[in-house]
């Protein structure tokens, strides 16, 4: 597998993703989508909800505020239970999570010690306050996890969309927790987007919805291009359980820096709409169409971490070939989600040749994101799409003049094909889409 320094290279080179607040020395862990980082991120949250909200009858979604009123989090245990326990080196104060370094062993920083401080939690949440002075009564948090606003809004969302049991709600929104130890580039940052279902059913069915979700949750995987031979699962054990889940399995990913979660499905049991229903007074239960009895829905939720499906994305794509004795960096995106689907390349620059390929690139695109690129050699201009991972290229050439055709050349295989104009649209459609 490419090193992870490589793809943070590449990314910024390339305009995927660049340091944030680059010019001011940056700021911890923070990182900024380029031009064509945020169209491969927008691809892959439109596919996502094509597939799991927009072709299926039975999910619909929300997008829900980034700040909630703060019994939410005291309901939902997180003010509680969110904790990372923190160790603080006492001769270079660097923090770190204490089941993430060897207690027993020098400090990695400063390389003293051992002399570390007992182990304390630490809130992953960000606090804020809401008005102009810093009340208590106005303290809110920024969302930590987009779940919590799924399961507020559950009872509007059931009676307004008039949705029976089994059924879904679905969010792409971002979340933020002030981690200790961010890093491995985008893997884990502190402002950070989930696409998340929570799927609510009688609570005899779980075992067959968690099933069918986990095997949804590979397909999706499947489906991005992401290498399945780096894609593991990984049950969680009843000791290491979330405060909320009865099972939880871990869909993992062998990372440059190692195999570290990229996904996960729980099930929650009713625990959220329990507690919800609790603090706030309000009767979230359902009515079974059958019995007339009411009951609190149970809970299966599929996660999948946006930036890291980005990354995962990112580190299969990458490949290295030898053409003719020259080195070939080629990102193979699948077509729907690479940043540029088609690149037009007239063979120079000359003002005939313009005439005819931007009412090509016009057309191109009402049906795809489209690059026009007529700088350099026409040979260097194929290795910066590659490098970038555009599936097709079509040049315009003195040919195209008379026969009205252009070359389609396609990416991983090279191979160039004579196409009319006016049949490029359908040609296109049939390889991207296919």
């Amino acid at each position: 597998m490419v090193d992870l320094e490589t793809i943070v290279r590449l990314a910024a080179h390339r305009g995927f993703i660049f340091p944030g607040s680059d010019i001011y020395g940056g700021l911890a862990n923070s990182w900024d989508y380029g031009p064509l980082g945020v169209e491969l991120k927008n691809n892959i949250k439109q596919a996502w909800w094509r597939k799991f909200v927009r072709n299926r009858a039975d999910v619909v979604g929300i997008d829900a505020a980034l700040m909630m009123n703060s019994k939410v989090w005291e309901a939902s245990g997180h003010l509680e239970t969110f904790n990372d326990p923190l160790v603080e080196c006492k001769n270079c104060h660097a923090r770190s999570r204490a089941d993430q370094v060897d207690l027993q062993q020098a400090c990695s920083i400063c390389g003293e010690g051992p002399d570390f401080t007992e182990a304390a939690d630490f809130n992953l949440m960000f606090k804020t306050f809401m008005g102009p002075k810093q009340e208590a009564a106005a303290t809110v948090y920024l969302r930590p996890e987009t779940a919590q606003a799924m399961f507020v809004d559950f009872l509007r969302v059931q009676q307004s969309m008039r949705m029976r049991v089994p059924f879904g709600i679905a969010q792409i929104g971002r979340a933020f927790r002030n981690e200790i130890t961010p890093g491995n580039f985008i893997f884990r940052t502190r402002e950070f987007e989930q696409m998340e279902i929570e799927y609510f059913v009688a609570e005899k069915d779980w075992e067959k919805y968690f099933d069918e979700w986990l095997k949804l949750m590979h397909d999706w995987i499947k489906y991005c291009g992401i290498d399945e031979k780096l894609v593991h699962e990984k049950e969680i054990a009843d000791d290491d359980l979330a405060h909320y889940s009865k099972r939880t399995v871990d869909i993992e990913f062998d990372f440059p820096f190692g195999r570290s979660e990229l996904y996960g499905i729980a099930y929650r049991t009713d625990f959220d709409l329990r507690k919800h229903a609790e603090a706030s007074g309000k009767d979230l239960q359902v009515e079974d169409p059958v019995s007339g009895e009411k009951f609190y829905p149970h809970v299966v939720e599929p996660t999948f971490g946006t930036d890291r499906t980005v990354l995962a994305i990112l580190l299969s794509a990458y490949h290295v070939e030898d053409v003719k004795g020259e080195k070939r960096v080629v990102m193979k995106f699948k077509p729907e989600l690479a940043p540029y689907q088609v690149a037009v390349l007239p063979l120079s620059r000359k003002e005939e040749l313009a005439k005819v390929a931007k009412p090509v690139v016009d057309d191109l695109r009402k049906d795809f994101s489209v690059d026009y690129d007529e700088t350099q050699s026409i040979g260097k201009r194929y290795r910066r799409q590659d490098e970038i991972g555009t599936p097709f290229c079509v040049t315009v050439d003195f040919d195209s003049l008379e026969d009205k055709q252009v070359t389609v050349r396609e990416r991983d295989s090279m191979k160039q094909e004579r196409i009319e104009i006016d049949k490029v649209i359908e040609y296109l459609k049939e390889k991207i889409y296919e």
